[in-house]
């Protein structure tokens, strides 16, 4: 299994278990409005509190089912994101796509276009610099 994974199945776990934790909750305000509607003389009521507390029993235990299905990423550790440099960058982008030498050839051939070109560019600036300034 991936970090990529594991990281997605801890986000899960936690929103599993917030689900479960919310149905717990629910389940003591229904027994809790159970208790203080006791005296009223509605007899439909029982039916009612009977199915919706029936209904979040079925909520909790899938909120379990889907915490004990994701508790893997509980293992996962928390990487540093660190910056990496664009040469840095580059090389790890050719090295995760598998091109062919001659496709790797090119990509170096622009490389190093894009390198001359900066240090003319350079190279003009300074000389323009040294003309203002004499």
């Amino acid at each position: 299994m991936t970090n990529t994974n594991k990281s997605e199945y801890k986000r899960k776990y936690a929103m599993a278990k917030h689900h479960a934790w919310a149905g717990s909750v629910l389940l003591a305000i229904l027994g809790a409005i159970r208790w203080f509607t006791d005296d009223t003389e509605w007899y439909q009521k029982d039916i009612i509190f009977i199915l919706a507390g029936v209904l979040i029993i079925i909520y909790i235990l899938i909120a379990l089912v889907f915490t004990y299905q994701f508790r893997s990423g509980l293992a996962t550790e928390e990487t540093n994101v660190r910056k990496i440099s664009s040469n840095q960058k580059d090389q790890t982008m050719v090295n995760s796509i598998n091109l062919s030498p001659k496709e790797l050839e090119k990509i170096e051939k622009k490389k190093e276009k894009a390198e001359s070109k900066r240090l003319k560019k350079l190279a003009k600036s300074q000389q323009k610099k040294e003309k203002e300034s004499s």
